[in-house]
């Protein structure tokens, strides 16, 4: 195979750290490249996977085998681009297909994944995936068809299904992930499960589906699963994708898609640092619009026009005369290396990114190019956007009328430059496209006109914002997802505190926007005064969780997500607010998660009792962990439990289908998982970890207290011991929850070696901070110094004095420094750093150094009067605890 694959290598290595890990991570594969022959690596990367055995693991492994072929074969010019993207493509449609018999086959085994559908659309759809691309798939089943269990309701499982193929393709682990996947171009993605009823669909397409979905299903084909259902499901809509005559209304609608494209990207217009070459002006996204746009308008009548692929689209208009063959030439070749230098981008450091990067790393991807430096770079990228900037003018410029802003749209121009937007005059015919029928809560003149009356303040408290356009695309986000609006625009007016608490978190908290953005109803929560209040005991939160006898179960548990969904989002705003102490927030948030799994756990033992009966002696009992143990949980934590049961092995329950003990107890905490983690209409709820079992995810989900207890005494390794400081019973009768923290206390006092403890300590310590290094400068759990070495500390006393145990990380630390074994000073230490963890989650979730405003806020929640403030106390935290960790370990820490 020709190409320089000796260059290619050498570029690789020298500019792209990813790739220069991946060779390092796949030398019998670094070797084949070397030899220059493509295709035998290509064949290698097939059984890249073998051996792996978890599905996961198969697939991540063959995810980096391919990405190193294609890179280098990329680089070496042995590659081009169509087969670059149509391998990445071919890959994703087996990875989505092998994700999805697993995630069937793991509850049906030997199932065939049939009734289960996925399509994949945009890039995927067209065979056209970028390097470090996400998929954008639509997930639907079949009620007939769909393989399940006799008991799982046709969208119980289905949705089941779609949540673990999500996981086995996006999760992050030490191999890697496979792909990043955004289900958001499903039907009403704001309300809708994760899977979609075929029928459903087919409703929803025949009757209110909007252009942009047209110009979604373009590009759509059935790609995984049950490929002959997506198709005749694909057969079926092509009447609304490809409709024979257009009104002018519709003609006028694709119009205006085309220029709310341009006025939704704020980044610089011409290329260099920040420039984006999939959004900018001229960019990837210009030339498929430009095919696209043509595309809806004549496809209808002309099925030779039906391409999913860019190129393929461009030569088809202009075989039919519907575009010029220069443009189409021209268009082609621009979109070619505007893709190739996007692959350039993402090669790097394997991130979805489209944007120029500035200084050196500029010129870095200009030498991996091949390129002289980042000016050659630029300069050609300036020749190639400027050239389809022109066509895509006079794309918008065909219909001048259909985009037009509306009489007002000087005025606001003019006044958004005077609040300091940038570019008033584009923002401006942005804003007034939203009012064109695409956004549901606008259709009506009643809502245009109370939103009419609510913008100029709402643009006012966005001017004050330190990045006023991202506060507007957050609101855009919200409007968009909301079915109906009007009563919200006309309180809000009403009541201007209420939008000064919106303002507030669309201008600070991106977790909480995001969450707005998903279910617009938790809107509602702002007017409920209880908002703002701290949540009662866990027995008043369960039981405004709980439903009236006979309740459909689906019902019960959309009603836990609910409540917990609106607590979570009322701790947020008192979060970002300062109103209470993020400890307080922080153990409210915990009360929370321990109501949901009471309440969850009693409601689906009494669906699972209806047929399986009780086990005589038996029940399950779950023991909390790690921070819902301590009490203290975050906005983004998961709740890491073990579930157990007591009464012995013997015999089996009592019910119309009876079970074994074991696996009664075990099929029941899969429905309590379940309960608490499969999305609803309601949304998703929290991740369930049960890795900290017996024998870990190898073992059984649920085991009996005896022998956890025996695990515990004779098996269980020391950092299985120092989980257990911090754990604590949350279910279960009273009888079982005390044989259960008897059994804890017993393995807790045992006695130990000192000097085998240290050891272990520290080894543990070392090897966590190799494989998990500290996110940023505010990673108050990672950084040295933070709040997972004064946990080691903490247990490590705990374990080597028997003394000081509780699973309250505060009581703990004030217990041991009684004892005199620890320093009283890591108390206010630990206060910081937990109040820093709490609110930084929603405030600073990348951990950096947020924009002024939000750097204030979070100063303010952690209890300080400035930034600089925050971040000296935090670092003086960091050093009581490294000197702490000196004296008690005799190593130092390095902080």
């Amino acid at each position: 195979m020709e190409g320089d694959w000796s260059s290619a290598i050498e570029r690789a290595r020298r500019h792209a750290p990813f790739l220069a890990r991946a060779l390092d991570r796949q030398p019998d594969l670094a070797a084949l490249l070397e030899t220059g022959d493509g295709e035998a690596a290509l064949r290698w990367v097939a059984d890249a996977g073998s051996g792996a055995g978890e599905v996961g693991s198969t697939l991540r492994r063959q995810r980096l085998a391919l990405a190193t072929t294609l890179a280098l074969g990329d680089l070496a010019g042995a590659f081009p681009l169509a087969r670059v993207v149509a391998e990445l493509s071919a890959f994703a449609d087996r990875a989505m297909d092998a994700a999805i018999g697993a995630a069937i086959r793991r509850r049906v085994p030997d199932a065939r994944p049939a009734g289960m559908i996925a399509l994949a659309l945009g890039k995927h759809g067209a065979c056209e995936l970028n390097y470090s691309s996400d998929i954008d798939p639509i997930l639907l089943y079949d009620r007939d068809t769909l393989p399940r269990r006799d008991r799982d309701d046709p969208g119980e499982a289905a949705q089941r299904y779609a949540s673990e193929v999500v996981r086995l393709l996006s999760e992050v682990t030490a191999e890697g992930y496979v792909f990043r996947v955004d289900l958001r171009l499903r039907p009403a993605s704001e309300v809708s499960p994760l899977a979609i009823p075929v029928e459903g669909a087919l409703t929803h397409y025949e009757s209110s589906a909007l252009a942009w979905e047209r110009a979604a299903f373009i590009r759509a084909r059935a790609c995984a699963g049950d490929v002959p259902a997506g198709e005749r499901f694909l057969a079926a809509i092509r009447p609304f994708v490809w409709r024979r005559s257009l009104d002018f209304g519709a003609i006028g609608e694709i119009r205006r898609l085309t220029a709310r494209i341009r006025a939704s990207h704020s980044g610089p217009r011409t290329p260099g640092p920040g420039f984006n070459v999939k959004l900018g002006r001229g960019g990837i996204r210009e030339v498929e619009f430009f095919a696209q746009t043509h595309q809806l308008i004549h496809g209808g009548r002309d099925p030779a026009l039906r391409e999913r692929g860019t190129r393929a689209a461009l030569d088809a208009l202009a075989a039919a005369g519907l575009i010029d063959n220069g443009d189409a030439a021209e268009l082609g070749e621009a979109y070619d290396r505007l893709r190739t230098i996007e692959h350039r981008l993402q090669m790097v450091e394997d991130h979805q990114t489209h944007s120029l990067p500035a200084g050196d790393a500029l010129d870095n991807v200009a030498a991996l190019d091949g390129l002289a430096d980042g000016k050659a770079l630029v300069e050609e990228l300036r020749s190639i956007t400027d050239a389809v900037a022109r066509r895509y003018d006079s794309l918008i410029a065909e219909d001048e009328v259909a985009v037009a802003m509306p009489a007002r749209g000087g005025a606001l121009a003019a006044r958004l430059e005077e609040l300091g937007f940038p570019d008033g005059e584009r923002l401006a015919e942005r804003i007034a496209g939203w009012g064109d029928g695409r956004i549901r809560a606008l259709r009506s003149q009643a809502a245009r006109d109370a939103f009419e009356t609510l913008l100029p303040t709402l643009l006012e408290r966005f001017a004050a914002a330190p990045d006023p356009v991202q506060a507007l695309n957050r609101w855009e986000r919200v409007l968009a997802a909301s079915p109906s609006a009007i009563n919200l625009f006309n309180l809000l007016i009403q009541r201007p505190a209420l939008l000064d608490q919106l303002a507030r978190i669309l201008v600070l908290a991106p977790t909480l926007a995001d969450k707005l953005g998903r279910r617009p109803e938790l809107l509602d929560t702002l007017i409920d005064r209880r908002a703002l209040e701290l949540p009662g005991p866990v027995e008043a939160i369960a039981d405004r969780m709980a439903c009236e006898e006979g309740t459909d179960y689906e019902v019960r548990l959309d009603r836990i997500r609910r409540v917990t969904g609106e607590l979570r989002f009322g701790l947020g705003l008192q979060t970002i607010a300062a109103i209470h102490d993020p400890l307080a927030i922080g153990a409210a948030l915990s009360r929370t998660a321990e109501a949901a799994l009471v309440v969850a756990q009693r409601d689906a033992v009494r669906e699972f009792e209806q047929v399986h009966g009780k086990v005589p002696g038996g029940e399950l009992v779950v023991l909390g962990l790690g921070r819902l143990g301590g009490g203290t949980l975050t906005h983004a934590s998961d709740l890491d439990v073990i579930y157990l049961f007591t009464g012995t092995f013997d015999g089996e329950s009592d019910g119309r289908r009876p079970l074994g003990v074991t696996h009664y107890f075990n099929r029941l905490a899969q429905r309590v998982t379940a309960a608490l983690s499969v999305p609803t209409a309601e949304g998703a709820l929290y991740e369930v970890d049960t890795r900290l079992r017996p024998q870990g995810a190898q073992g059984p989900l649920a085991v009996s207290l005896d022998s956890f207890a025996r695990y515990q005494r004779e098996e269980a390794w020391t950092w299985e011991h120092m989980a257990l400081a911090r754990a604590r019973p949350l279910t279960g009768s009273a009888d079982a929850r005390a044989g259960l923290q008897a059994i804890i206390d017993s393995v807790l006092h045992q006695p130990r070696d000192a000097d085998v403890l240290r050891t272990d300590v520290l080894r543990m310590r070392a090897e966590m901070a190799a494989h998990k290094p500290p996110q940023g400068p505010l990673d108050a759990k990672l950084l040295r110094g933070g709040l997972v070495d004064l946990e080691f500390l903490v247990h490590y006393l705990q374990l080597r004095e028997r003394a000081g145990f509780d699973p309250d990380l505060g009581k703990a630390v004030a217990h041991l420094a009684e004892l005199g074994v620890l320093r009283a000073e890591l108390g206010p230490a630990l206060a910081l750093m937990t109040r820093l963890l709490v609110a930084g989650r929603l405030l600073a979730p990348d951990l950096a150094e947020p924009a002024p405003a939000a750097a204030q806020a979070l100063a303010e929640a952690c209890g300080h009067d400035g930034w600089r403030a925050l971040v000296d106390a935090f670092a003086r935290a960091r050093q009581e605890v490294a000197a702490s960790w000196a004296e008690s370990l005799g190593e130092p820490l390095e902080t």
